[in-house]
């Protein structure tokens, strides 16, 4: 008998025949969501983005993004963070790699995310998620990614704390609105100074500043990403037949609390309620807190949606390749927003009447040309370029 001493080698990256449905299409799709929220942060140079003074039509689309867009975007994608970290370690796995190479090929990725983040951020977006990805990533890694199914089922335990305290803030936000004597304070927002840099130098310093802040004050993610890891883990979008009654549950659920959590900063938002200046605040936290449950609201939304389709047509086809190829899509949109809406570019925000109707026509019309452009790239089997080279440098020249 002879055994085999040679050093396993790891794989390379997904396939597209190995590929599920629901998390490409999710991703593709949310990335409109991603680029609504961003947009309005750019044009009005702070977060979130907002008008505080509304009027006619701006009204009813700041309503919207409050209780659609805003702070419940990101979300999606830290759940699909980390169900991607359970499926690449799964396929790496199954080709007989060594937990040890699993482990070195998800440190080398997340590592190199840490890197895209801090270009990212640097030269076009203060408002980066790719390091926080990445950091969460290493995390994830090296805590959460071997342990036991009974392990795992902590994060359904945090997210039921979640809910409970997200119904306390709602239930405190509820009663400052019975005992407001009055007031007409606009919901906080903070100024981003790189965001009205006269100059891209400038802009590009206030950036170095921003990012450290803004990446920490979005790492507790990692709850979020938690539960894709524990979804995962039981398949749950890759067969989402099996999973049609948590996936139904978790829709309305999940999109229920956001809804309803965002609801009083969406009527402040749009000047139908008045409050005081701390009670605006409180709206501001109980709309944060019930954003996260969005992400896995969306998640399920898409994954009943996964389910019904038996061969994607061209709609389903073109938003799943976008979601393929995702990184590109989300820096082209940051790309898009330095050159068209910069006030030492084209500064396109406030030409055209609204700022708000006008950045959210960019922010639509950029994201259709991702989409397009996703699907020529497909059509020829080709990954995106940021794909690309994050593949390159975290698997070698061999991809």
């Amino acid at each position: 008998m002879s055994i085999d001493l040679a050093p396993r080698a790891s794989r390379g990256p997904v396939r597209r025949a190995e590929r599920a449905l629901a998390p490409d299409l999710a991703r593709g799709a949310m990335l409109l969501i991603i680029a609504l929220a961003n947009v309005a942060g750019v044009v009005f140079a702070g977060q979130p983005g907002l008008d505080a003074t509304p009027e006619g039509v701006d009204r009813g689309l700041n309503f919207l993004l409050f209780e659609l867009v805003h702070a419940r975007g990101y979300p999606v994608f830290a759940v699909m963070f980390g169900y991607g970290i359970v499926q690449l370690a799964r396929r790496q796995d199954a080709s007989g790699a060594s937990p040890k190479q699993v482990r070195s090929v998800l440190l080398r990725r997340n590592l190199w995310l840490v890197a895209f983040g801090f270009a990212h951020a640097v030269l076009l977006y203060y408002g980066d998620f790719l390091g926080a990805y990445g950091i969460t990533g290493i995390v994830m890694t090296l805590v959460l990614l071997r342990r036991g199914d009974k392990f795992h089922r902590i994060a359904l335990v945090i997210w039921a704390v979640a809910a409970v305290q997200t119904l306390v803030i709602g239930a405190t936000v509820v009663s400052g609105i019975i005992g407001d004597s009055g007031g007409s304070a606009p919901l906080p927002a903070s100024h981003i100074d790189s965001l009205a840099a006269p100059g891209y130098l400038e802009s590009m310093l206030g950036r170095l500043g921003e990012w450290p802040t803004h990446t920490l004050t979005v790492l507790p993610f990692i709850l979020i990403a938690w539960l894709g890891m524990w979804a995962a883990r039981s398949r749950v979008l890759e067969e989402p037949s099996r999973h049609k009654t948590l996936l139904k549950w978790t829709a309305v659920l999940g999109l229920g609390m956001a809804i309803a959590g965002g609801l009083p900063a969406a009527l402040v938002a749009a000047g139908w309620l008045h409050v005081n200046e701390s009670v605006a605040g409180e709206m501001l936290s109980l709309h944060g807190a019930s954003g996260m449950f969005a992400g896995p609201g969306y998640v399920a939304v898409f994954g009943l949606i996964a389910m019904r389709v038996t061969r994607p047509g061209p709609v389903v086809g073109a938003l799943s390749a976008l979601g393929r190829r995702s990184l590109s899509g989300y820096l082209f949109q940051s790309v898009a927003w330095l050159i068209l809406l910069a006030p030492f570019t084209l500064a396109l925000g406030g030409r055209f009447g609204s700022p708000t109707v006008t950045g959210l026509i960019i922010a639509v019309a950029v994201w259709l040309v991702t989409v397009l452009i996703a699907r020529l790239l497909d059509q020829r089997n080709q990954a995106g370029p940021a794909e690309t080279v994050l593949r390159r440098l975290t698997y070698g020249p061999r991809t």
